[in-house]
């Protein structure tokens, strides 16, 4: 399997990219989106077996995180929302031409990323004439484990100094216990020198803030956001129960509003799984890849808009 790395430049600056190649014509074509202390170098054997399966995977290292970092200061300096949706919007748009379906997934930020990128009405994103056939998210933030989450003064005064001093930049360290059950994965994150685990406040307070979006938009009635039919999406969600770092109950809250909606949802838990599911025990790293390419395969023939349909499974 061949890779091809580049860069895109965007809003001033230069992003680190790469494409997981397929052996041939791919069948379909998932743009990555990578979560908070991560790049796109770090999904370990999720790409490649889904490259051979004909899944083309394109990835970017994210504004402030990765090899997108040219010196210290730029750790963590995502920009506000505006600046993040541009950069994922300019990374969509290189390929909006290309003939082969395209799907959209993010893990953790990243997975509120897409969701906040397709479902926000500020976002540069528009359904119409969108290319992309599906919307997948795992372990997304919308919210906070509840163990990990800071309270509602916290985050008032983060915002506040974020206004303030929107650059500075706070080291705030995961777990790294938190991320996998197997002890190697979490050892080897923890020395990665890529996942400084550096946000600005300006960064990690529009990180929060999309996901208090998010959470909203899954408490509001189904009744105001009932979606036309020639609006509704495929989304695929895939959470571990036992994820320390964001909270599956808040995942599967939102996965069920985008149903009642009448969106076309799946949302798959993984019984057990830790925050990194490309990353977890064997068993669930190997049926979360199928589960993935299961379900962008099954949609390569299928438009963006679908019949809805709401399934809710249990893996593992």
């Amino acid at each position: 399997m061949a890779t091809e790395e580049g860069t895109l430049p965007v809003q001033a600056a230069t992003l680190y990219t790469k494409t997981w190649k397929t052996q041939g014509e791919p069948r379909a074509i998932l743009a990555f989106i990578h979560g908070f202390s991560d790049h796109s170098n770090a999904y370990y054997d999720l790409f490649p077996t889904l490259a051979r399966r004909g899944i083309q995977v394109q990835s970017f290292d994210q504004r402030g995180w990765g090899r997108s970092v040219n010196k210290p200061q730029e750790r963590g300096r995502t920009g506000p929302s505006a600046v993040v949706m541009g950069d994922i919007h300019s990374f969509l748009l290189t390929r909006k031409e290309e003939k082969v379906p395209l799907f959209l997934m993010g893990h953790s930020m990243g997975g509120a990323e897409v969701l906040y990128y397709t479902l926000h009405p500020e976002s540069p994103f528009t359904s119409k004439d969108s290319p992309i056939r599906g919307v997948m998210a795992y372990s997304p933030l919308i919210a906070l484990h509840p163990s990990t989450r800071p309270s509602g003064l916290v985050v008032s005064l983060g915002r506040l100094a974020g206004k303030i001093a929107p650059r500075w930049q706070r080291h705030s360290p995961l777990d790294p216990r938190a991320m996998s059950r197997d002890d190697q994965v979490c050892a080897e994150w923890a020395a990665d020198a890529l996942c400084h685990d550096y946000g600005t406040l300006e960064g990690l307070a529009g990180m929060l803030d999309r996901g208090l979006w998010l959470e909203s938009r899954a408490s509001a009635s189904a009744s105001a956001n009932t979606v036309p039919r020639k609006e509704v999406f495929n989304f695929w969600f895939g959470h571990g129960t036992d994820d320390k770092v964001t909270d599956y109950e808040a995942t599967r809250r939102l996965a069920a509003a985008l149903g009642e909606e009448g969106h076309a949802v799946t949302f798959q838990s993984y019984r057990g799984g830790y925050h990194k599911l490309h990353a977890d025990l064997e068993a669930v790293r190997t049926q979360f890849a199928q589960d993935i390419g299961d379900w962008i395969l099954e949609r390569v023939d299928m438009p963006a808009r679908t019949e809805d349909r709401t399934e809710d499974r249990a893996k593992l």
